[in-house]
């Protein structure tokens, strides 16, 4: 027995898609960099040292005097050996005057005036101590730095951004379709 058949064919259906791709442009411009910076203001006071060294008693003692000081030493030794001179003549007149009172007064005068006094070694350090004098005062430095701001007229710019969407577009390639038939 022969039996009739279902015959079913089918063909699928087949979309396609275009798709265009976004497009997308960053820039980013560099920043307007202005910056300045003013000096600091700096103030600085200084007091200068001082040296003193007075070598004037040094300069005595090794016997080089100025010339006023030469001249002051002279006049005194020849005052003091004035008054000296005065005061030995004066007692010996006082001895002669007194003659009858005793004694030798000539004798004891011409054997006073004969001997020589004795001189001593005199060692002598020079120059003496302290004869240099020296003073120090020492100097000062002030220093006063008054740092300025910075003053920063940076402009910044903004990035650019350009952006074009993508597009996804569809169509139908092959349609689908079903087809049943008998066969006997």
């Amino acid at each position: 027995m022969y039996m009739p058949k279902l015959h079913i064919e089918s063909t699928q259906g087949k979309l396609g898609l275009n798709i265009q791709q976004p497009i997308q442009e960053i820039q980013q411009p560099q920043a307007e960099l202005e910056l300045e910076q003013p000096a600091a203001i700096l103030e600085i006071n200084t007091i200068k040292p001082e040296l003193s060294i007075d070598t004037i008693e040094a300069r005595a003692d090794l016997d080089l005097m100025s010339s006023i000081r030469r001249t002051a030493e002279v006049a005194s030794y020849s005052r003091g050996q004035l008054l000296e001179g005065i005061s030995r003549r004066a007692g010996e007149g006082d001895d002669l005057m007194h003659i009858e009172n005793g004694g030798n007064p000539i004798a004891a005068h011409a054997k006073q005036s004969g001997r020589q006094p004795y001189s001593s070694l005199g060692i002598k350090f020079i120059p003496s101590p302290g004869g240099v004098k020296i003073s120090y005062q020492p100097g000062k430095v002030n220093i006063e730095a008054q740092p300025q701001k910075v003053i920063n007229n940076t402009k910044i710019n903004k990035p650019i951004h350009e952006y074009a969407p993508g597009k996804v577009t569809t169509e139908m390639l092959q349609y689908p379709s079903l087809k049943i038939d008998w066969q006997v």
